[in-house]
């Protein structure tokens, strides 16, 4: 039995049993079965279910939203948002089902067809961080769904009322429509359980969003068994601002990426690059934007900005700080821990380091801002690629040709390439992911309904003679 606490004032919440490695076995077999029952149902019929998930979500919007707030410790407006996400991505995987499907390419052999065929890969593994407890199991469920696949879900243990929530209404409406509850199955658990996803050959696909230390040990667990995995990890953001840019976007734009989820996005800006001409006055806007920031209980209306998940996380912040001090840094605003009850710490800025000092190079999940100067673009974009993650990105610019060397080959080398927008708060239309230590996967819109699926390519003689490719003659 595990105890979930609130983020604002660390009491207690409520008690969720946790599974055993016995649970899960059972859940697995059960997950199995009711496959086979899904997998036989049409694509655009599978559809049909998941937009009354999706109506089913928007129901329960205000509710599910207070509950992210309350366990997660987003702001409600977040929390709402959250859920909206995943009604959103109901919505397009609905259209998605009537359009997902492979080509009929030429056939060089008279009286052929050569066809894409594409199936459900089948047992589709969730394990899910506690930032986004709703959004991020959406876009893999919602997808993986109409696909054709059953859903085992693991969400983060901290989060688990969030968990078991959603799960309760998707059950519902799968049992509605008398088909087994176990198309969406849900284990609470620890890092076993985990492990035991990672490592059962029954797991057709495994999706993992979580830290890139983490990350890596489940690549390589389900690499071992050539599984497949789809990773969505680590993210050090940057926002590079030119001496042409629109400050009037850029204030509000790091404002909302740095302090927006209290930092604990996987897309929150964590560098701010300004070009040397208008580093001070950036500055000094900027400071004056944090000190206007509303600290508060997440589920109060008028609160911008509320706790870290956890008492570790303030920790972690404060050892950050400590060290970035220590490496040459100045704390320009906040840097401490707040005092009142709950894991609140001030929205910091920091300046003065290079752009290579170890902390900036450092994923810090929390609200720290290390503004940087520099002078040429082909340096600052050389610095947005140092580190080791690849997530997203975003430059501040009216120059239309920097714009498209920033979208090009020797431009951002991320998954997200953003233009006078922040780096966080991507729509559900595109894919979601990133490169090099960010994990490589693409979760949520354009493509990466490909990822949960399996094709085959096919060729059908409905000919009467047997013509070989390549013009090969074997007689």
């Amino acid at each position: 039995v595990l105890t979930t606490y609130c983020p604002a004032n660390n009491e207690p919440i409520a008690s969720v049993r946790q599974g055993n490695l016995e649970d899960y076995e059972e859940t697995v077999k059960k997950a199995k079965e009711a496959w086979k029952v899904w997998a036989d149902i049409p694509a655009p019929k599978r559809g049909e279910i998941v937009r009354q998930i999706g109506d089913a979500l928007r129901q329960k919007i205000k509710v599910l939203g207070s509950l992210v707030s309350l366990e997660m410790g987003k702001i409600y407006v977040e929390g709402v948002g959250e859920v909206q996400e995943y009604v959103d991505v109901c919505d397009y995987a609905v259209g998605l089902s009537r359009m997902i499907g492979g080509p009929i390419l030429p056939s060089e052999r008279p009286g052929h067809a050569l066809i894409e065929q594409w199936n459900p890969v089948g047992l589709v593994g969730v394990i899910t961080a506690f930032n986004f407890p709703v959004a991020v199991y959406g876009w893999n469920s919602a997808i993986a769904m109409i696909c054709g696949n059953a859903c085992l879900w693991k969400g983060a243990p901290t989060t688990s009322l969030v968990s078991v929530a959603v799960t309760k209404i998707i059950a519902k409406v799968l049992e509605d429509n008398k088909l087994p509850g176990a198309i969406c199955s849900l284990v609470c658990g620890g890092a076993d359980i985990g492990t035991a996803m990672a490592r059962d050959e029954r797991m057709d696909l495994l999706s993992f969003t979580g830290s890139t230390e983490v990350g890596k040990q489940v690549a390589l667990m389900v690499q071992e068994r050539f599984g497949r995995s789809l990773l969505e990890l680590g993210g050090n953001n940057a926002i590079i601002v030119f001496e042409d840019a629109d400050l009037n976007l850029v204030i509000p734009s790091a404002l909302f990426a740095a302090v927006g989820t209290a930092g604990q996005r996987c897309t929150t800006a964590r560098r701010l690059f300004l070009h040397e001409s208008i580093h001070d006055e950036v500055v000094a806007k900027l400071a004056k934007a944090y000190a206007q920031v509303r600290i508060g209980d997440p589920w109060d209306s008028d609160t911008l900005y509320g706790p870290l998940h956890t008492k570790e996380a303030v920790k972690m912040f404060l050892d950050a700080v400590e060290q970035a001090k220590q490496q040459g840094g100045s704390v320009v605003c906040g840097g401490k821990a707040v005092n009142r009850p709950g894991n609140y710490v001030e929205p910091t800025i920091v300046t003065g380091l290079p752009h290579n000092a170890p902390i900036v190079h450092t994923e810090t999940f929390a609200p720290i801002l290390y503004v940087l100067k520099f002078k040429e673009e082909e340096e600052v974009f050389a610095w947005n690629n140092e580190v080791k993650q690849g997530l997203s990105s975003s430059i501040f610019t009216k120059d239309l040709g920097r714009i498209f060397r920033w979208l090009g080959p020797k431009g951002s080398d991320c998954g997200i390439v953003n233009v006078n927008i922040p780096t966080s708060g991507a729509e559900i239309g595109g894919a979601f992911g990133g490169e090099k230590h960010t994990g490589g996967g693409r979760e949520s819109g354009s493509d990466s309904w490909k990822l949960y699926m399996r094709r085959s390519t096919c060729t059908i003689n409905y000919s009467k003679d047997l013509p070989l490719a390549q013009g090969i003659k074997f007689q």
